[in-house]
Order: structure tokens, then C-alpha cells, then sequence
């Protein structure tokens, strides 16, 4: 607003959670953070991952998939808009977040700034697997649809990544119009410090994104608080048109450069996810099966004592019947004494997965 340039650096930040109203300028301000990183970094040196549930937000940078971005193995398209993909490429970029500490401790570096310095100089044997680290920056368009549609499958792969990534340079920015705390956890708060909002609509908006309020009193169209610490700054985001990034995009293509997405490696196949069924013969379920599914789904408890009472059944037969709906997927692990969490949101989700357990 003082007229004068505000810059951050993202590797300080490290992750950033950015929010607002439909129309306020998010999408543009992702875009802006976007160009600013192709602008800065050689294609060597930066990987994108980016996630865009909306489909169109983020096509225009398909014609620089080969140069900056990062996918799994056998994905069609490296942008990514189907849901279930989301999850597997949350999981491979856990995977090579677990592959990079391992070599970081190999090379005795603290980070990867460090690593990539002593790769440069030739300190490294290349026969232990060291090679050139690029940072990783993930982006999610639109966080909170697929927190509805996905729920925990998401969550837990984006809180682990928040939490250790920072020192193997994976970053992640995350966008949503609605803040409110079903989507913006506790578990994700505190593990994204820096903020941007844009104009909310309500003042509790405000407070869940920038634990204040301020955010409703924005004018809109780009203006926006930026908040990593203590006082939040008020800053007006630059605007970047949809002809000026095709322009960078089509220069990107003229240079040489790598010539396909980087490869992330295959996420780790875990049983009973929802997708999977691991371990659960649809031949062999309890007859009480499917509705005890129902009845954990609808009331959001999983616990046995629910299910001995419900049925009129023995302890050892709820503990078989829990036992077989955490193989299929629907109830996490046990907690002790405390009631197992549900996995599924409601009951559309759990009539899909019955579904392919019959036909499986």
C-alpha cells in the first residue's frame, strides 16, 4: 500500500495458508505466486505439484508440465484434478520426503541447501544415491472441496508433510474460500504459520485464518493481509492476466531444459484404504456387517461397546465385526480405551465402498 514491493521468501515461510471470499483475488494471487517462482528458479531447481479440483484455474501452465512440474508415475495429465489421484500423490511426496531425509543424513547435511551445496562441490559419492535435490512446491486450488469429498485420506498426508518437509525443501500453499475450522483444522493451523487473506465475509472467517479480525474490512480485488509472526501487513497482490502467463509459459517452452515431469516415486500401497479393501473377503464378512457399517457412519463413533449393545452381540464377535470394517476401510486403528476414529463422512462414500466390496 506504501508503494513499495513486498517480498517474501517461501523456504522461510514454509508453508502458507491463503483465504478468501469467491472473486477477491485468490486465484490471482496464486498465479502471482506462481509466476514470481518461474521467474526466480531454473526448471532444475523448482518442481510444482500443482492440485486444482476447480479444473480450469490452473490449465494454463499444461504446456510447462515437462519443464516444472513433478508427477507419479502413469498419471495422464500432471495437473491434477481427480480427487483420488490427490490422495496418491500426497502419499509419493511422503514417500520422497522420507527417501530425501534418509540421504541428507547419508551426506551429514541438516538441510537441503547444505545438501545440494556439498552435491555441487563433488563432496557426495554418486554411488550412494545422492543426486541434485529441486525444491518442491506444492499447490492446492480450492482446499476445502476436497476436504468434503476425501476428508482424513487428505488431512493426514498434508499435516505430515507440513510438519517435517520444510528441511527436504517441499513447501505446500494451500487455498480455500471458506475458513472455517471443519476445514482449516487445529492439526493444519498450527503447522502453516504463514497466512494471506483476502476480504472474507464474515468476522469469524477472519479470526479462524489470521486469529483476528480485520480480514472482513478489506476492500476486495487483491487487498490482503499477510500474516508470519506476529503483526499482519497489509499489502495490495499484484495482478496477473491470463495472456501475460501464457506469454512466460510459451518463452519457458523456448528454452532447453528437461524434456518430461519429474518422476515421484510410487506411493506405498496401504491395505484397507478406500480404494484397496486390503484384507477384507467380502465372503466372509459378519452378516451384521453392512449395518454396522451404517450405523458407525451415521453416528460418527467406533466403538465396540456401541456395536455389542446395537446388535445384542458377545464382546468377541464386535471386536471380529470392528476388526473387519478397519481392514475395509471404514474405522481407523484402536486407541486404547478410547472410541475408534471414522474414516468415512457419510453415507454416500460408505455406499460406494460397499459397492465394490460386493463386486469384488
Amino acid at each position: 500500500i506504501t508503494n513499495e514491493v513486498f517480498m517474501v521468501d517461501l523456504a522461510k515461510i514454509p508453508h502458507l495458508l491463503v483465504a478468501g471470499a469467491t472473486g477477491q483475488g485468490k486465484s490471482v494471487g496464486l498465479n502471482a505466486i506462481i509466476t514470481s517462482l518461474l521467474y526466480k528458479k531454473h526448471p532444475n531447481e523448482l518442481k510444482l505439484v500443482l492440485i486444482d479440483p476447480k479444473k480450469v484455474e490452473f490449465s494454463v501452465y499444461s504446456r510447462i508440465a515437462n519443464k516444472f512440474m513433478a508427477a507419479v508415475p502413469d498419471e495422464d495429465e500432471p495437473i491434477i484434478t481427480d480427487v483420488t489421484k490427490v490422495v496418491r500423490t500426497l502419499n509419493s511426496l511422503c514417500v520422497l520426503m522420507d527417501s530425501r531425509y534418509d540421504l541428507l543424513k547419508k551426506a551429514g547435511a541438516r538441510n537441503i541447501k547444505e545438501y545440494n551445496q556439498k552435491y555441487i562441490n563433488h563432496k557426495l559419492k554418486l554411488t550412494d544415491g545422492h543426486e541434485y535435490m529441486p525444491y518442491i512446491v506444492v499447490i492446492i486450488d480450492e482446499f476445502g472441496d476436497l476436504i468434503m469429498t476425501a476428508g482424513k485420506e487428505v488431512e493426514l498426508p498434508i499435516a505430515r508433510i507440513a510438519q517435517l518437509a520444510r528441511a527436504v525443501g517441499i513447501h505446500m500453499i494451500i487455498a480455500t474460500q471458506r475458513p472455517t475450522t471443519s476445514i482449516i483444522t487445529g492439526n493444519i493451523k498450527a503447522n502453516f504459520p504463514g497466512r494471506i487473506a483476502f476480504k472474507v465475509t464474515s468476522a469469524i472467517d477472519s479470526k479462524t485464518i489470521l486469529d483476528r479480525t480485520g480480514a472482513n474490512q478489506l476492500i476486495g480485488r487483491g487487498d490482503m493481509l499477510y500474516l508470519n509472526g506476529n503483526e499482519p501487513v497489509r499489502v495490495q497482490c499484484a495482478f496477473v492476466d491470463t495472456p501475460e502467463i501464457e506469454r512466460i509459459n510459451e518463452f519457458i517452452c523456448e528454452q532447453p531444459g528437461p524434456i518430461e515431469p519429474m518422476e515421484l516415486p510410487e506411493p506405498a500401497n496401504e491395505d484397507g484404504g478406500v480404494g484397496g479393501n486390503g484384507g477384507v473377503d467380502a465372503r466372509n464378512l459378519d452378516p451384521y456387517f453392512e449395518e454396522a457399517a451404517h450405523a458407525i457412519v451415521l453416528s460418527q463413533q467406533g466403538s465396540t461397546s456401541m456395536i455389542q449393545r446395537r446388535f445384542s452381540i458377545g464382546y468377541n464377535r464386535a471386536g471380529r465385526l470392528m476388526d473387519q470394517l478397519e481392514a475395509a476401510g471404514i474405522v481407523g486403528a484402536a486407541q486404547g480405551s478410547k472410541p475408534r476414529e471414522v474414516l468415512l463422512q457419510d453415507e454416500n462414500q460408505l455406499n460406494t465402498l460397499l459397492m465394490q466390496l460386493r463386486n469384488s
